[in-house]
C-alpha cells in the first residue's frame, strides 16, 4: 500500500509542476543586406585568376559606367573570392542597380563581363544553391 501511495504522490508532483512552454518566433522582414554570386567571363584561352584588388577595380569601372558618382558611392564589401567566383554584399535597395550595371558592362581586354549566378537577400540561400548545383553537376 505504501508503494501505491508514493506513485500516486509523485504522479501529482508531476502533474502539478509541468507548464505550458510559450513559443516565440520572429520574422525578419527586410534584411539590411543583398547578396550576390558573380562569376568572370573572360575570352583568353588561359585561365584568368580573380582576386579582390581586380574584382574592386571592375566593379568600381561597370558602377561608374552606368550609374556615375552615385554608381561609385554604392558599398560594396567582397565576401570570398575563388578562382573566377565571388561572393559580395551590398545594401538590399542598391541590388537593382548593381545588377543592371553589372548586366550591361563590357570588360576590357581579356574580360569580357561579370555574370551574375544569382543574387538575393540570403547568403545562405545562394551559397547552398552554388553547391547544390556543383553536386548535381551544374554549370
Amino acid at each position: 500500500m505504501a508503494l501505491l501511495e508514493d506513485s500516486t504522490l509523485s504522479l501529482q508532483l508531476f502533474s502539478h509542476s509541468t507548464k505550458s512552454h510559450d513559443i516565440y518566433s520572429t520574422t525578419i522582414k527586410t534584411p539590411p543586406h543583398a547578396y550576390a554570386h558573380l562569376e568572370l567571363i573572360t575570352t583568353a584561352t588561359q585561365e584568368l585568376v580573380l582576386d579582390e584588388l581586380m574584382l574592386r577595380q571592375f566593379l568600381t569601372s561597370a558602377l561608374r559606367q552606368f550609374l556615375g558618382l552615385t554608381g561609385m558611392g554604392i558599398p560594396i564589401d567582397i565576401l570570398k573570392v575563388a578562382g573566377r567566383e565571388c561572393w559580395v554584399r551590398m545594401p538590399r535597395q542598391d541590388l537593382g542597380a548593381f545588377s543592371s550595371a553589372l548586366t550591361a558592362w563590357t570588360g576590357s581586354g581579356p574580360v569580357s563581363g561579370i555574370r551574375i549566378c544569382a543574387a538575393g537577400d540570403w547568403l545562405g540561400a545562394l551559397v547552398g544553391r552554388h553547391d547544390q548545383q556543383k553536386i548535381w553537376g551544374g554549370p
